[in-house]
């Protein structure tokens, strides 16, 4: 079966669309962009032309007594297969997460390109200006939202009694919690390593408290992240 022009034209817009929300992310230094972007646009959109292509050819073809083929399958599992892709674009670094946005431009970008490939042109174009739109206005409007800050501290000491609620009440006398705290203890070596995360109000705050920490008799480092 020959490829016409509309088809032709479904995987270059999907690739120029799909491109266009990557360029976005290239621009802020992602490590999914233009490219990435991109080709997941176009091979979304080359999935769902083949399953349509696929009906075309075998859709009067029944299996196992009467169940007829379903190009829509094909296009179900783009939706699971992109999940991969977009859960490597995610990155954790310290106390925080980054790759969030990327991962889902790149499951937007795969919901384009199989929106081209079965011919809905006038959606592709306006999700992927939304799209673009969210990303360059409301980076703007975050820009001016207080926002809540996390760092992580890390504590190690040697592992005398009580210890760690001695940690845990100077951190509270400092007016911040404690969050997601874990504890690994040496017992040859008499020594624990505590790791918590506090909600950075402000840094003066923090530390002072890193110099409270250090004045505890047994602790060796503070680290804060």
């Amino acid at each position: 079966m020959e490829i016409d022009l509309e088809t032709i034209l479904r995987l270059l817009l999907a690739a120029v669309l799909g491109g266009s929300i990557g360029l976005e992310r290239e621009i802020h230094g992602r490590p999914a962009g233009f490219r990435t972007h991109l080709l997941v646009s176009l091979g979304s959109c080359v999935f769902t032309v083949a399953s349509i292509y696929f009906y075309k050819i075998y859709g009067s073809v029944t299996v196992d007594g009467g169940v007829s083929i379903d190009p829509s399958r094909v296009a179900a599992q783009v939706v699971t297969g992109i999940g991969f892709l977009g859960a490597g674009a995610i990155l954790r670094e310290k106390a925080s997460i980054r790759g969030l946005t990327t991962a889902a431009c790149l499951w937007v970008a795969a919901a384009i390109g199989v929106s081209c490939g079965i011919g809905l042109f006038a959606l592709s174009a306006v999700v992927t200006a939304t799209a673009i739109g969210s990303l360059l206005v409301l980076k703007k409007v975050e820009g001016v939202l207080n926002r809540d800050t996390y760092s992580a501290v890390k504590v190690w000491s040697t592992d005398l009694e009580g210890q760690m609620a001695r940690v845990e009440k100077l951190v509270s006398g400092c007016n911040l919690r404690m969050l997601n705290a874990s504890v690994e203890r040496d017992l040859e070596k008499l020594e624990f390593f505590l790791e918590f995360e506090i909600k950075l109000v402000d840094r003066e705050v923090a530390y002072r408290m890193l110099d409270s920490i250090l004045a505890i008799p047994g602790v060796k480092k503070v680290r804060l992240e």
